[in-house]
């Protein structure tokens, strides 16, 4: 393509290229813009208002944003909260109001990271949104509930997104038409970790080297060796990331905190995202310490926030002091085992009605139709606990998923259902 002077124009980024133009392009986020889902019924209302789209990078605020102003045929201004102040919001404000006294057309006022504004200058947008001459859309990677004022808070819908799916991401490959192998689309779909803007950045390099090379086909070892060489690698000798992180998962699965370390300091040496290292850390929590030792997350998350504060290097000493931690205390996957033999059952199983006696009963009507009859109150019972008592649909059969182990707390947990189980029984055959 040429401009109006015949010289060649830049050709758009490949995120650009392939940004949806419209709801039903959208890859991932099927729980906010399925059918019949909150964010696609505000789309379909026919009158915007104002949220914050909160969830991890490369999850489509922006692209959803940017559609919202499409569908309600809006102007569409975006400011960057790391790059703007006071003085662009005004601008932008003077844009909105030109618009609507020439066109009478509303302003998307799209705000990208706007927890990195200040109190001052998130109350800035304030007299604007109360009077509707914005339709105000800001991003987040950040709780809003910690890092947007409440009065803000409290005019705008808060939409939680996510990082996407394997999944969503093999769809989003597909639509680049990069023509590549199994193991190189597994590489790939791993390296975004659930990133779209990564995947499509790392489809741009590889096609350009490609192209260089003369190669017609990209396997696995290509993506290696390419993207070691192009990204921030976690490895100098250009192993592949995805087998630094199992290795780091795997050392404090063994407990061995020694070799945790090691690999922590290999992936950080090498250039990688410490956050990543701080977001495996919270995953590793959950998944193989648990309720053993429930401190174990907290200490996670607290160490995220102290890098997220100080920065490097200071802030990964307390990454350091997390993995250490994960790989010393003691382990369970009971939790993890749990939720995942709960999602199995459940996505097999009917839907099956919430017992009358454990249904809410706000109404006089909702008494009368028996909601909450019989419903017996832990608290009142010997010991805070209502024996015998059935908080499953009726018909169901007995499940027991949480399996607790006998390692650090959840041993006191294990002793504490067996007993409460003997009271169940006991109870059972006094009715009978």
């Amino acid at each position: 393509m040429t401009d109006l002077f015949g010289k060649p124009e830049p050709r758009a980024p490949l995120a650009e290229r392939l940004r949806p133009q419209s709801l039903d392009e959208v890859i991932g986020q099927r729980h906010l813009i399925g059918p019949g889902k909150a964010l696609r019924l505000a789309f379909e209302s026919g009158r915007p208002h104002s949220m914050i789209l909160w969830g991890p990078p490369g999850s489509g605020k922006t692209t959803l944003a940017r559609l919202m102003a499409k569908v309600f045929d809006a102007k569409f201004i975006a400011l960057s909260a790391v790059f703007s102040g006071v003085k662009d919001i005004r601008e932008a404000v003077l844009a909105a109001e030109h618009e609507l006294a020439r066109s009478g057309r509303q302003t998307i006022l799209f705000v990208d990271e706007v927890h990195r504004f200040n109190k001052a200058q998130q109350d800035a947008f304030l007299p604007y949104v109360e009077r509707g001459l914005v339709t105000f859309v800001g991003a987040t990677t950040e709780n809003p509930s910690f890092e947007v004022i409440g009065a803000l808070l409290s005019r705008a819908t808060v939409y939680v997104l996510e990082s996407l799916s394997e999944d969503d991401l093999a769809i989003l490959l597909e639509r680049t038409g990069l023509p590549i192998d199994a193991e190189a689309r597994a590489r790939l779909i791993g390296f975004a970790d659930g990133d779209a803007r990564r995947l499509l950045n790392a489809v741009e390099i590889l096609e350009t080297a490609a192209q260089a090379a003369g190669i017609a086909a990209i396997d696995g070892a290509f993506v290696e060796q390419t993207l070691a060489k192009n990204l921030r690698r976690f490895d100098k000798q250009g192993e592949q990331f995805y087998d630094q992180i199992s290795a780091l998962h795997k050392a404090v699965r063994g407990s061995d905190p020694d070799a945790a370390l090691y690999w922590m300091v290999r992936m950080l040496d090498g250039g990688a995202d410490p956050l990543y290292v701080g977001r495996r850390a919270v995953r590793m929590a959950v998944e193989d310490v648990g309720l053993a030792d429930p401190r174990a997350l907290r200490i996670s998350l607290d160490a995220c926030e102290t890098y997220e504060r100080l920065g490097s290097p200071e802030g990964e000493l307390a990454l350091a002091e997390a993995v250490i931690y994960l790989a010393c205390t003691a382990k369970s996957n009971a939790t993890y085992l749990a939720y995942q033999e709960a999602r199995a059952f459940i996505a097999k199983d009917g839907t099956r009605p919430v017992p009358m006696h454990i249904r809410n009963a706000p109404t006089r009507l909702m008494k009368d139709l028996g909601y909450g009859k019989d419903y017996r109150y832990a608290h009142d019972e010997e010991g805070a606990y209502a024996a015998g008592e059935n908080y499953f649909p009726e018909g169901m059969p007995a499940v027991e998923w949480y399996r607790p182990t006998e390692r650090g707390l959840e041993a006191k947990i294990r002793e504490k259902l067996q007993q409460l189980r003997s009271r169940d029984a006991s109870s059972t055959q006094k009715r009978k």
